[in-house]
């Protein structure tokens, strides 16, 4: 009889204390307010990652984080910083670790911009300032084997989407851009000057808004080269203007009048660097252009964003005329 008494007692403390550990994983806790963030570096244990989520007031026992770890058995524990903003049970703490839910910004980067662009998107991040990442842009040692002749990293920082952790430095981000842009080259196997590809890219990437003129427009910007006709680009104007930091927004005739070697309306050839990101559309249009005979290009007034082409100079002027009428009759 005794012995069935004692049975029973440590019965019942049995199914006590599963029910404490099964109520303990489940309920909701933070001991924390506002948020907190958890870094669990690689090769961190589950022992010390549950110490780590007790100390940040995410679990209320380090002991709940290791049962989960025992009952998910065979589960690989990712490293990496966390983000807790709310309540949660050891179950979903143990969870998002499982499944690596780690912290990070996603700064999308187009075709096309340029890096002072890319510096103000990272800025509202708030991961780092403009300044910060252009200081490491202007920096073209990552890039120099490539091209030796590149004044910065403009052209380099391959437009795609990128994570960014809380402790991302603006030099490890321009690594991983240029490191994306070497892959994408790689890809397209060209035996072709990387800095003239690139810089020339960049400008049709400026003025090619619609796919299938890219390679037309190249075609133009190529022979005006070969002729050493000036390439008269509209963008590299303005990018003259931002890099002097005085941009106003539009073209003005001080710009174009402009000395800076940038400015293609003042200098014959490419200007000493690209003047934005391109994609490998309009790369792959550089060194595959079209065929044609066209010298000059003038924007339609349709908004389509595409353009009227013509091989002599009297045409272009009769296209111009033509533009700026359908403009004046929306006025």
């Amino acid at each position: 009889m005794r012995l069935s008494r004692r049975l029973a007692l440590v019965l019942l403390c049995l199914i006590g204390a599963a029910v404490y550990i099964l109520i303990n994983l489940n309920t909701r806790y933070a001991g924390f307010t506002g948020e907190t963030f958890v870094d669990l570096p690689k090769g961190t244990g589950a022992r010390q990652m549950a110490a780590m989520l007790h100390d940040a007031g995410v679990i209320r026992h380090s002991w709940s984080f290791l049962i989960a770890r025992a009952l998910g058995h065979g589960a690989t524990l990712q490293a990496g910083e966390y983000r807790f903003a709310q309540p949660a049970s050891v179950l979903e703490v143990f969870d998002r670790v499982r499944r690596g839910d780690v912290f990070y910004y996603e700064l999308v980067v187009p075709e096309g911009r340029n890096m002072f662009d890319i510096a103000s998107a990272a800025a509202r991040l708030g991961v780092f300032s403009a300044q910060q990442f252009l200081e490491a842009a202007r920096d073209p040692a990552p890039i120099r084997d490539l091209d030796p002749q590149a004044p910065t990293l403009e052209g380099y920082l391959f437009p795609n989407t990128y994570r960014l952790g809380r402790a991302t430095t603006p030099k490890q981000l321009c690594l991983t851009m240029t490191g994306k842009f070497r892959e994408v080259w790689r890809g397209l196997g060209a035996d072709a000057s990387v800095h003239r590809t690139v810089t020339l890219a960049s400008l049709v990437e400026k003025e090619g808004k619609l796919p299938d003129e890219r390679p037309v427009i190249a075609s133009v910007f190529a022979r005006r080269l070969a002729i050493g006709m000036k390439l008269d680009c509209d963008p590299t104007t303005i990018y003259a203007a931002l890099l002097a930091g005085n941009y106003r927004g539009a073209i003005h005739k001080s710009d174009l009048a402009s000395g800076d070697p940038y400015n293609t309306y003042q200098h014959a050839g490419l200007p000493p660097g690209p003047i934005a990101n391109p994609g490998v559309a309009s790369i792959a249009a550089v060194l595959h252009p079209a065929a044609t005979d066209y010298l000059y290009f003038v924007a339609r007034a349709d908004g389509s964003g595409g353009h009227n082409f013509s091989a002599s100079l009297a045409a272009q002027q009769a296209n111009v005329v033509k533009y700026r009428r359908a403009i004046a009759r929306r006025r």
